[in-house]
């Protein structure tokens, strides 16, 4: 926990002079608090005795010097108000930015066993948690301290016995307090936990919105909605049962803390063991020292809240990439697009089957190369192997002679252009969307690759040509169109190796001959991957390797397999029936 909390605090460190201007202004704000019912004191036991006009000059000064003080007190908090939460935001802004980064370092193995909705509540939710804890954390304990203890020598001074009458009170609030807390904590966390699985569910419900109503399943959604917002729900009444306990519980304390001093104070009265003045200045101090006890309290639950809420970032920032460059990875330069791939094998995860067993194979640069087998022969694991989306589980695949994992990564994925079956297209225009396969690309680039992937005349027919916003995931486009957004991606990002997985397979016959055009020019005297489901796309192709479960076991051209009469041949004349 020490090592954990020494990392937090690091979070202070580009912000020192806000850190130390805020905690000085908190200071300033508490010793204001504690000065004005000592200068009503003197008031009303030592000024008002005096002669009238000299006592009207007294009480004018001080009350013009008591105004001065609350207005520096306006001060104080309205300046660790604003430029303490700004501190606080930008602390959070800094963390949501590595939290983010470390996101993008992540391999595809990570995000395949996560939930979006899980991963957006570390990065949204449990950093404002953080972020209000740092901000409130360190002023919320000095101001109490500073009341508390200033309150308890000023009072001890005055009076021993009121002031053990009223801080008798304190260690029973306190354990009280405690207890409330630990039950809150645990319901806090369960709360935590219940919203990051209805992010979840939503943001589900919401990408898949159209096969929800393609199925009229609108109900089955709210069904399964319900059951988790039940369960946030239950588990916040179980919070608010404690929370209640723990306001109203504080809340008596300080009104019988009042009751104690007030009746206690009126006996020593009449005994003429403690002045009127005095009993006056017990009763201003009580919401002095009682408030702190309050904020303590909250602090502690605030600290659960963002502690937790830490925890879950450092756990998530714990997480280290299973894919990273080497020490000594190089960049790729020169590349030809020779790819061999040597007694490769492959499984997801160390228990589960493996994917590939023990392929061997050579591409040669500039070739044009087609995978075809049934689904869940490893066709895309085979090609995903290649930018190192996944890392072999045995033996090596090499570019050029080189050991991919002795290539720096980027450099390895700026060489390799991906057209996929599902196309993701991100909110903006479609001229963004093309300029993701080279950033700082000028207009005319992009307008070049997209006349090389048939896209320009339909991209000129929208509304607003280039500058056309396509909606979230492309959805004003249709199948082609977006399939041709994609190659024209590629194309401006220019690899010497491509990898088409299905990437006509989703079209209907008219768009599927505009796009196998546009891959084929795109694949000119480029080293090819095409993982196809219709054959008919393929019987061009250089080498043809059909996959099973049992490895490679046909290769060879279109006319040498249909010669064969073997897997393909089959394969080929099933379709070909269709």
């Amino acid at each position: 926990m020490n090592h954990t909390i020494k990392k937090l605090v690091a979070y202070y460190k580009p912000y020192r002079g806000l850190f130390l201007a805020d905690m000085f202004f908190a200071i300033l704000g508490a010793a204001i608090t504690l000065v004005i019912p000592l200068i009503v004191r003197y008031i009303t036991g030592e000024v008002i005795f005096e002669e009238p006009s000299l006592a009207m000059q007294q009480i004018v000064k001080l009350g013009l010097f008591m105004l001065a003080l609350v207005l520096v007190e306006c001060f104080c908090n309205y300046f660790i108000t604003n430029f303490g939460h700004v501190m606080g935001a930008r602390i959070e802004y800094d963390m949501r930015a590595e939290i983010f980064g470390h996101y993008q370092k992540l391999s595809f193995s990570f995000f395949d066993n996560q939930k979006v909705g899980q991963l957006m509540s570390r990065i949204t939710s449990d950093l404002f948690d953080i972020s209000e804890l740092l901000h409130h954390g360190p002023e919320d304990l000095v101001i109490s301290v500073i009341k508390i203890v200033g309150s308890f020598v000023i009072l001890i001074s005055i009076d021993v016995k009121l002031t053990l009458i009223a801080f008798a009170f304190i260690p029973v609030m306190l354990v009280y307090a405690a207890y409330f807390n630990k039950q809150m904590k645990r319901a806090f966390k369960r709360n935590r936990a219940k919203i990051a699985d209805i992010n979840s569910q939503i943001e589900d419900n919401l990408s898949g919105i159209r096969v929800v109503k393609s199925f009229a399943n609108e109900n089955v959604e709210m069904h399964k909605f319900e059951e988790g917002n039940q369960g946030f729900l239950s588990a916040k009444k179980n919070s608010y049962f404690y929370m209640a306990g723990y306001h109203s519980g504080l809340g008596a304390f300080t009104t019988m803390i009042t009751i104690a001093v007030l009746v206690f104070g009126a006996v020593l009265i009449t005994k003429g063991q403690v002045d009127v003045t005095d009993l006056i200045t017990f009763l201003l101090y009580i919401n002095t020292f009682t408030e702190p006890v309050r904020k303590l309290i909250t602090l502690t639950e605030q600290f659960q809240n963002g502690y937790s809420g830490y925890e879950r970032f450092m756990e998530m920032m714990a997480i280290e990439p299973d894919i990273v460059d080497r020490p000594a990875a190089v960049e790729l330069k020169g590349v030809k697009g020779d790819i061999s791939f040597e007694d490769v094998s492959f499984q997801y995860e160390e228990d589960s089957q493996k994917v590939l067993n023990h392929i061997s194979l050579k591409v040669e640069a500039g070739s044009y190369m087609a995978l075809v087998g049934s689904s869940g022969a490893g066709k895309s694991t085979l090609c995903s192997l290649i930018p190192r989306f996944y890392d072999v589980s045995g033996g090596t695949i090499r570019i050029d002679g080189k050991d991919i994992r002795d290539i720096k990564l980027k450099s390895l994925r700026d060489h390799i252009g991906i057209v996929q079956q599902d196309v993701y297209l991100f909110v903006g225009t479609v001229a963004d969307n093309i300029r993701y396969g080279k950033p700082h690309a000028t207009f005319e680039e992009i307008v070049k690759a997209a006349q090389n992937a048939n896209a320009h005349d339909f991209i000129m027919s929208l509304p607003d040509g280039y500058d056309t916003d396509i909606g979230q995931r492309g959805v004003k486009l249709s199948g082609g169109q977006k399939q041709r957004l994609s190659i024209a991606r590629v194309f401006l990002k220019n690899p010497p190796i491509l990898i088409f997985d299905e990437a006509t397979s989703a079209l209907d016959n008219e768009s599927e001959k505009v796009v196998q055009e546009s891959l084929e020019k795109l694949a000119k005297n480029r080293t090819t991957f095409v993982i196809a489901h219709r054959l008919s796309t393929i019987k061009n192709a250089e080498k043809i390797l059909v996959l099973t479960d049992n490895g490679i076991e046909e290769s060879g051209t279109h006319a040498e397999l249909l010669q064969r009469g073997g897997i393909y041949s089959h394969l080929y004349q099933m379709q070909f029936a269709e």
